[in-house]
């Protein structure tokens, strides 16, 4: 085939949302349309772009897997109108029949995770997913079976005289469905993707897929999908390696983009090139993006935060400023009879820098109302943590009945460092509706407010609430070092234990302190009941407390 042979094709990632199977369907027509004005005859979208991701047991529905049909169809007839261009497009299809629902099993209907090529109106062919990955996030063999297993082989297709093999998300990472897609006469491999973010995540993928490129000897293109679904998220940056593995053009992280990339059949390929973000950079995107997402396709109208004058609460305001807009963000201090005056100053100043609506209800009657309640029953009794959660369970009364009647939802403002060791309370300040720094180290949290106010011309977030010593204040001259290890130590701690999986004696040899490392496992052990009962958070770690941590409440192993 003659070197001058090239192709313009388009990567487009776009913000779909599960289960709104028109909507996603009208805006792959859409993005689809606008790729063919560029000059784009071969447009790759996203993994499941059809339906979202992860739908999860909406899969298990009949129901749901009719309506995907219907919506795939819809979508191809109409673009019945532009017969020389041709869309891929990532949907579940079903491969035999239902069987006897009264099982009530999982498998009464096998599926499979496709690529459904669109062209002149109709299905052309169909690819199915190979490598089914059952790990961290994912759970797909709950779904799906193996397009090996299901007798799907590999699709191929031409486009500008040039023949593009189809791959989904994990494919691309073993050799043998690229393998396959070469021998069946594949120059170029493209893969579609909904891979959830995690910090170093995008670099990960690029050396993966570069990888895959030299070992295979073809050009690789990847499509991947963007915006917040529950709690993950998909940071977009799809790009394109040429056989070299030298990236050649790159998407926009965290942005709805056409990627127009050009490749001949000498194995050039060229584009756009976006440069890679920072991880503060990412990090504060992706939960950005996961407070606007979780709100917007949630219909909340707007938030409620509970502002300390501490650094967690800071630090989720301004995300979710950013993420909404100060309009529809409003902050409350509670004040009680610990709080210093310093804290008042700095709450009071942080939301005039942001614009929010800003109030404050004082609990010192409710607290004092409380323990007269309780004077009897603690008569003779020291106080201690019963008092403190008592504070804490006020002030999340307060912020659930603003919710109740605003229809606003409560921003909780706890951290990872806190999660995971249990320094937070039950219906108390873990009450509300979406966690925004649940996946967030208190080393992070520090970071990216040092990050943040660095990104502006005035820093949003006062110095003193970064620089003062961290405090629930629940009593007097109270800090979180009085119930914790220094955080540097603690979330290098959690890091290894709870994400990389290290045994205690492993963590003790790599230098820490056993009393340090004693401590923090056994809290991270006993506190699994409170973590079951937090909301729903965002994913920003390669191990977060959410769907890739599913430990025991009850449990007598130690190691």
């Amino acid at each position: 085939m003659p070197a001058t042979v090239s192709a313009t094709i388009a990567l487009v990632q776009f913000n779909a949302t599960v289960g709104d199977l028109a909507g996603n369907a009208q805006r792959i027509a859409q993005w689809s349309r606008q790729a063919y004005a560029q000059g784009a005859r071969l447009v790759i979208t996203p993994e499941l772009s059809l339906t979202g991701y992860p739908p999860e047991d909406l899969l298990l529905r009949p129901a749901f897997m009719r309506a995907c049909d219907e919506a795939l169809a819809g979508c191809a007839a109409s673009l019945a109108d532009l017969p020389d261009l041709q869309v891929v497009v990532g949907h579940p299809q079903a491969i035999d029949a239902l069987g006897d629902l009264r099982t009530r099993s999982l498998a009464v209907q096998r599926r499979v995770n496709a690529a459904s090529v669109l062209a002149g109106g109709r299905v052309t062919a169909t690819y199915a997913k190979r490598e089914l990955p059952n790990y961290q996030v994912f759970d797909e063999r709950r779904y799906f079976v193996s397009g090996r297993d299901a007798g799907f082989g590999p699709v191929v297709v031409e486009a500008g005289g040039l023949r593009i093999g189809l791959l989904i998300c994990e494919d691309a990472w073993f050799d043998e469905p690229a393998a396959a897609a070469k021998a069946a006469g594949a120059q170029v491999l493209a893969v579609i993707n909904a891979s959830p973010f995690h910090l170093g995540k995008a670099e990960e993928r690029e050396e993966r897929m570069a990888r895959r490129a030299v070992e295979s000897g073809l050009p690789l293109l990847y499509s991947h999908l963007v915006g917040g679904q529950d709690e993950v998220v998909f940071d977009g940056a799809s790009f394109a390696v040429d056989a070299q593995g030298v990236v050649r053009a790159r998407a926009a992280s965290f942005a709805e983009e056409v990627l127009p990339v050009e490749v001949s059949a000498a194995g050039e390929v060229s584009g756009p090139l976006s440069p890679a973000p920072s991880l503060e950079s990412q990090a504060w995107a992706a939960l950005v993006t996961g407070v606007r997402d979780y709100l917007g396709k949630n219909g909340f109208p707007g938030a409620i935060i509970g502002l300390s004058g501490g650094i967690d609460s800071a630090l989720v305001l301004t995300i979710a400023v950013d993420a909404l807009g100060a309009d529809q963000v409003r902050a409350v201090m509670m004040p009680s009879p610990y709080t210093a005056d310093i804290s008042w100053i700095d709450a009071r100043d942080m939301a005039r820098r942001l614009g929010v609506q800003y109030d404050e209800i004082s609990i010192v009657p409710m607290f004092e109302s409380f323990k007269a309640a309780l004077a009897l029953e603690f008569a003779g009794l020291a106080e201690d943590a019963t008092e403190e959660n008592i504070q804490a369970r006020i002030r999340g009364t307060l912020l659930m009945a603003l919710s109740n009647k605003s229809g606003r939802i409560v921003l909780t403002t706890g951290n990872k460092s806190e999660m995971a060791t249990g320094y937070c309370t039950l219906y108390g300040d873990m009450a509300g509706g979406f966690a925004v720094i649940k996946d967030v180290a208190k080393t992070l949290v520090y970071r990216l407010a040092t990050w943040r106010n660095a990104q502006g011309p005035e820093p949003v977030i006062p110095e003193r609430i970064i620089t003062r010593p961290p405090s629930a204040e629940l009593r007097p001259d109270q800090t979180d070092q009085d119930s914790l290890p220094p955080y540097d130590v603690l979330d290098a701690i959690l890091a290894r234990y709870m994400e990389d999986d290290q045994g205690v004696e492993e963590i003790i040899a790599a230098g820490y302190a056993r009393t340090d490392v004693e401590r923090v496992t056994r809290l991270i052990k006993i506190n699994e009941y409170k973590r079951r009962q937090a909301p729903v958070g965002i994913r920003i770690t390669h191990r977060s407390f959410g769907k890739d941590w599913r430990y025991p409440i009850t449990s007598k192993f130690r190691a």
